[in-house]
């Protein structure tokens, strides 16, 4: 029976803490009973004469009872372990889920139901009088508690499982025989029941394959567990053995929906769990032939059925592995670089062997998730795994390179000739389309993109510190990250000779630009004006290691700007990041008006930058003057006529526009362009709550106000952006005429950043 939400709430652990304690002293005292019957009657029937019947018969029985005892004592402390470790874990997740339901729920106005099945739903309490209509971030913290507290109970339920299974092993079947299986740890039975249901191979059924996948699921990240796990599998080689046949098996047809959602978390946990147990930093781990035995194994041939055609390359099916988990880069890299020297050689190597589907399902592979590619191409599938292993990623883009051999040992007097963030960043880079579609297809063009967008997630690990799709992310930038992100801005600019980046590789950009968004208004600071002589230094103090600022080329910066801005989503991204960076500096300058107005104006020529980029990004999708003038007239997009300075007057280019407001009183309503139709909607991304954690740690010191009133568009609504500066005119004490004064400078800075890019297009075309 499965642990149900109540169980877990209500259960008395002080019950199995008693347990634990008496098995304590169980085994304390068969030890030295043990110890007792071993020196004493046992070395004493050894040194004794016997003969006749004594000589078998007592002889025999001292043996055999002496044994006895030392095996109570074994199956004693084996049930001590697994029950102490039970009493641990399950102590702490009745504390979480506690906390989840008398404390966070609470505080939410949420309820929680138990809906059975071990599940629960949380929803919100209708209050009378109440419209009952929530915002989206309220809306995703209860999805975000229910699916915490569903968690909690499914690691308890696998837990309680464990511990049934573990405690039956060691005590057996015959009530007459102690001594059967003996574990140090609840982990260890964990392991051994993962082991047993591995050697299945794909005769598992679904609920053994769903036993297999619970225990991994919780234990993938423990090293004692993923290092036993895949030590039990054999080596390298039968690891890809069993994952290819899983894979395989898997991935075969559209029917067996059930069988391929198990596939599926198969490859993530192995993918976590290898990740774990090659982590050098781990204890135990595994040793560092496996990573030399999988190279040499990336080229040869897999038979995973023997006899049969077009057996996989090792990387082909280790790739599939690879795009879950956070790698070493010791393990991860030298793969890395290995794939990459084998694609620049041959970029047809890996695909010559890809079978010849005579209409079998087209997602059959080495890749289960199907996420970018079916898993042919080893070359998508590490780029994915250094997109979630950062540091590695990093290392990868920054370290000078090893040269390896066909046969994955490394060739100590070769030399490479290339860098490997240029020549998987230039425009004549022939990606390998990772399907079973006929070559020549449209469907085969749409699989060349896989790979490119595998290059934005490993750069955007290089450049941000994190996952490229961690939830919730974190920046953390050093000088190799910057100067990767130099490289980024460099590469993928609309000036760039090598021409633009691929569409799947544009959300990338964005996201780099919006992490990076204080390097960027930094380096739009002119050289030589008003934001020099007030030390431009001092309006960035603070910067990613502490100590120097990032300066990109100004004029590559703005047309990376231009570039990513173009595009609606890249606009949202980098216009979000950069409504968050205007509140945080404003709000550390209140007391240092000079250095504030500097700051604003600079920030304002940004937004100039970003809107107008924007402005010519729509005019390049709707060249055709009537699809340009139904535009305007429909305005579905975030392009809207707004107020301007002194009154209501409409800027109209295509469909760009100014946010500038009429004085009132001592506050004026100042030129904080917001052309988007809802801030929330975008100030709310993952990248831009992402800039702003970074900005608190890193940057000024804010003031929670400006920051919250730039996130809440229902309380201030198209004006969200306007807030921060308002409230550094008011802070700051300015009276009317420096008030109009500040509308005037922002605004003449905001359309200097606009002019900018106008002056730029001519670049672009």
């Amino acid at each position: 029976m499965a642990v149900k939400y109540m169980d877990l709430v209500e259960v008395d652990l002080g019950r199995l803490a008693t347990a634990v304690s008496d098995w304590k002293s169980a085994v304390d005292k068969l030890k030295t009973a043990a110890q007792n019957a071993r020196r004493g009657m046992k070395a004493k029937s050894e040194k004794a004469r016997w003969a006749g019947a004594n000589a078998t018969v007592t002889r025999g029985f001292v043996t055999k009872t002496t044994k006895e005892i030392a095996d109570l004592h074994t199956e004693a402390n084996s049930i001590y372990q697994v029950l102490n470790d039970a009493h641990t874990e399950l102590a702490s997740l009745q504390k979480q889920i506690k906390t989840a339901v008398q404390a966070d729920a609470p505080t939410l106005g949420v309820r929680v139901e138990d809906i059975g099945d071990g599940k629960v739903r949380c929803y919100f309490q209708h209050i009378r009088g109440d419209t009952d209509e929530r915002t989206q971030d309220q809306l995703d913290a209860k999805q975000e508690l229910e699916n915490r507290i569903n968690r909690l109970i499914a690691h308890a339920a696998e837990i309680d499982a464990s511990v049934a299974r573990a405690l039956r092993k060691s005590h057996g079947s015959d009530p007459h025989n102690a001594g059967h299986s003996s574990y140090k740890s609840l982990g260890d039975a964990q392991s051994e029941r993962a082991a047993e249901l591995a050697k299945l191979g794909p005769k598992m059924t679904d609920k053994q394959f769903t036993e297999l996948n619970s225990i991994m699921k919780w234990n993938a990240k423990d090293a004692d567990f993923s290092t036993a796990f895949y030590k039990s599998l054999g080596g390298p080689e039968e690891t890809l053995d069993f994952y290819g046949r899983m894979a395989l098996e898997g991935t075969q047809g559209d029917d067996n929906k059930e069988r391929l959602a198990l596939t599926r978390q198969l490859q993530r946990n192995m993918g976590h769990a290898l990740a774990t147990a090659t982590d050098p930093d781990n204890e135990p781990r595994l040793s560092a032939s496996w990573g030399e035995d999988f190279r040499k194994l990336g080229t040869r041939p897999i038979e995973i059925y023997p006899g049969a055609p077009n057996s996989p390359h090792g990387y082909q099916i280790l790739g599939g592995l690879l795009r879950y988990g956070n790698y070493d880069a010791e393990f991860i890299n030298p793969i890395a670089e290995h794939v990459v020297q084998l694609h620049h050689k041959d970029p047809d190597f890996f695909m010559n062997n890809k079978p010849v589907t005579g209409g079998a399902d087209l997602d059959w592979g080495y890749n289960p998730s199907g996420k970018n590619g079916a898993g042919y191409d080893p070359l998508t599938s590490v780029l994915e795994g250094l997109g979630h292993s950062p540091e590695a990623a990093k290392s990868f883009f920054t370290d000078e390179p090893t040269v390896y051999k066909e046969d994955g040992t490394v060739d100590k007097n070769g030399t490479l000739g290339y860098h490997y963030f240029e020549v998987l960043n230039g425009k004549d880079f022939e990606w390998a389309p990772d399907s079973l579609v006929h070559p020549g297809s449209d469907e085969a063009q749409h699989a060349r993109e896989m790979g490119p967008d595998a290059l934005g997630h490993a750069l955007e690990a290089a450049v941000t510190g994190d996952a490229w799709d961690a939830d919730p992310p974190e920046l953390h930038r050093d000088s190799d990250t910057a100067e990767i992100m130099k490289q980024v801005i460099n590469r993928y600019n609309v000036a760039s000779e090598e021409g633009p980046p691929p569409e799947v590789m544009k959300d990338s950009l964005a996201k780099m630009g919006a992490s990076y968004i204080d390097d960027l208004n930094y380096s739009i600071m002119n050289f030589g004006g008003s934001g020099d002589a007030l030390g431009r230094d001092a309006l960035f103090a603070n910067s990613s290691d502490g100590s120097t600022r990032t300066s990109f080329d100004e004029q590559k910066a703005r047309n990376f700007m231009m570039l990513v801005a173009g595009d609606e989503e890249g606009y949202k991204s980098l216009t979000s990041a950069q409504q968050l960076f205007m509140a945080s500096g404003l709000a550390a300058f209140e007391t240092d008006e000079d250095r504030g107005i500097t700051f604003a104006q600079n920030a304002a020529k940004v937004h100039g930058i970003l809107d107008e980029s924007r402005s010519h990004g729509i005019r390049e999708e709707f060249k055709d003057p009537e699809e340009a003038q139904q535009m305007l007239q429909e305005q579905n997009g975030e392009w809207r006529k707004s107020l301007v300075s002194g009154g209501v007057t409409v800027a109209a280019t295509a469909g760009a526009a100014i946010l500038l407001g009429p004085a009132v009183g001592v506050v004026a309503a100042t030129a904080v362009p917001l052309v988007m139709e809802s801030a929330g909607s975008a100030v709310s991304t993952a990248y831009g709550n992402h800039t702003l954690e970074y900005l608190k740690d890193h940057e000024y010191t804010n003031d929670p106000q400006a920051l919250q009133a730039v996130q809440d568009v229902e309380k201030v609504g198209e004006r969200a952006a306007t807030q921060p500066v308002l409230r550094f005119a008011q802070n700051a004490g300015m009276n009317n005429n420096e008030a109009t004064d500040l509308i005037n400078e922002i605004e003449q800075s905001y359309l200097a950043g606009k002019a900018a890019i106008s002056n730029n297009e001519k670049v672009a075309s």
